[in-house]
């Protein structure tokens, strides 16, 4: 008997990232990567993600906070340049390096008002690797606003969702 391919979402969970008092990067090569979330024991499609991060005080205006994605690239898993799935401080090689080994999911661009929350998503990553999801990902967060990020914990949170298809 024909059925219908429908989605359904999973429960949505946090990255681990400690974004609280994040430097600036005038080139945005330095930030912070967040724990790496396995795919390999769940049968998502896709991850949508989302969030909020907030400025410090005084950012100058027309600057980006952006959000990048990184993948494993094998079964190791082994991930791009500096990357190793934890959530740690990380300064990528070069620009030209993140942008090629890294994924844009988001870029929030700000103004010049203190302590202001930007959110963003929810937006799938899969299509940000040719449709299909690596076998791991984690996030890259960093941003020129030329002030820390904001040193309280929950004003920053980033999170995903598991997508999945059901069979009716």
């Amino acid at each position: 008997m024909a059925g219908d391919i429908l989605h359904e979402w999973g429960s949505s969970a946090a990255y681990t990232i400690t974004l609280t008092g994040l430097a600036t990067s005038s080139t945005k090569v330095a930030g912070r990567e967040s724990t790496a979330i396995s795919h390999t024991t769940a049968d998502a499609l896709d991850y949508l993600v989302g969030g909020k991060i907030t400025t410090g005080t005084s950012p100058t205006a027309g600057k980006t906070i952006d959000v990048w994605v990184y993948g494993s690239i094998d079964d190791t898993p082994t991930y791009p340049d500096v990357f190793d799935g934890t959530d740690s401080a990380e300064t990528v090689t070069s620009e030209n390096v993140r942008n090629s080994a890294l994924k844009l999911l988001a870029s929030m661009v700000v103004d010049n008002t203190s302590d202001r929350t930007y959110w963003f998503g929810p937006t799938g990553i899969a299509q940000l690797f040719g449709g299909a999801l690596p076998k791991n990902h984690g996030l890259f967060v960093t941003h020129d606003t030329a002030v820390n990020l904001n040193a309280t914990a929950s004003n920053h949170a980033l999170s995903y969702t598991p997508v999945y298809a059901r069979y009716t």
